[in-house]
């Protein structure tokens, strides 16, 4: 790993994607559109932090819980800005809104809800243990199901909504790119970096029966754009391969081996280094505190009158 490049601290790769996090795969694509090298490492501690993904240059920290993300941290602070020259414009700050609110909330819905929970398994919690995964899981559907104003009494009438208004993104977005390579002056912005991001989960990451999958398919322009950005931005990707575990507490990256699966080779033992102490020390800490979390969540289930606390028969359904 060259420590004189940013990193990129994401949440893990998966379907065949360099990260498969709706949140870290654009500052990903947006750092390949800038051209600046960057290291990527994956954090598979806190798969429910709210500072993951966030990167890293030298004493420079920037987290997506600050400011408005990690992509307008990079451009306010003079580190990658590509949006210079269309920031101004009315129609594309139009654009990017409807892409980061339509689009942005049927992945959020598609992810969560509407494909069993499965993606969201994949992408969050498959390297943890099934009951703390199985937890976390109820706790962001319930987030989900806030932040997108769903309801027993509304579900069916939301689901409408949130489905008609990416119909109207997907046939806008499509009229706007044309033959065009990106969607303003043809060149690359942080617009494009959010909508490749969109179009390459939802292809790759979600299900065939998903009604978003579906529906985009049917605009065969956004996915030749987004399958030629993926082969020029992705796929020939010089980014440094991720090594290990990493610990957003800490600005310093912590290494470790990236696939618990393959059997280690026989070397000598040696002493754990205090480094090393020190993540064992936390990681034992985390799962700690989520087993904490799930027995009070348990006594609060079974002393609720069943009002403040109403469980729909699918929050938990994700195999």
């Amino acid at each position: 790993m060259d420590e004189d490049k940013l990193t990129l601290v994401a949440r893990k790769s998966h379907f065949g994607l360099p990260t498969s996090c709706p949140s870290s795969l654009p500052i990903y694509i947006y750092l390949k559109f800038a051209k600046i090298p960057f290291n990527l490492d994956f954090n598979l501690i806190y798969p429910d932090s709210d500072q993951v993904p966030y990167v890293e240059y030298g004493p420079y920290v920037a987290y997506n819980n600050e400011k408005s993300g990690v992509i307008q941290s990079l451009k306010e602070d003079g580190i990658a800005d590509i949006d210079s020259d269309v920031c101004g414009v009315p129609e594309w700050i139009s654009t990017k809104a409807m892409v980061n609110s339509w689009l942005s909330d049927a992945l959020l819905y598609e992810i969560w809800l509407g494909a069993n929970g499965n993606p969201a398994h994949e992408i969050y919690y498959s390297d943890l243990p099934w009951p703390i995964g199985k937890f976390l899981f109820f706790k962001q559907v319930r987030t989900v199901k806030q932040l997108l104003g769903i309801t027993k009494e509304n579900a069916d009438n939301r689901e409408e909504e949130i489905y008609r208004k990416a119909k109207i993104a997907y046939d806008a977005l499509e009229a706007r790119l044309g033959e065009q390579d990106y969607l303003f002056d043809n060149r690359s912005t942080s617009l494009d970096a959010y909508l490749l991001s969109h179009v390459l989960i939802a292809l790759y990451a979600l299900p065939e029966t998903s009604v978003l999958r579906d529906g985009l398919l049917k605009h065969a322009n956004l996915v030749r754009y987004a399958e030629h950005l993926k082969t020029e931005c992705i796929d020939s990707s010089s980014t440094s391969v991720p090594l290990s575990q990493s610990d957003p507490s800490s600005s310093s990256t912590k290494r470790g081996p990236s696939n618990r699966s393959s059997k280690p080779k026989p070397k000598q033992k040696r002493e754990k280094t205090e480094e090393e102490k020190k993540f064992r020390k936390r990681a034992k800490y985390f799962l700690l505190a989520q087993v904490v979390a799930v027995l009070v969540f348990l006594s609060v289930i079974n002393g609720s009158d069943g009002t403040d606390m109403e469980l729909d028969d699918d929050d938990l359904n994700y195999d």
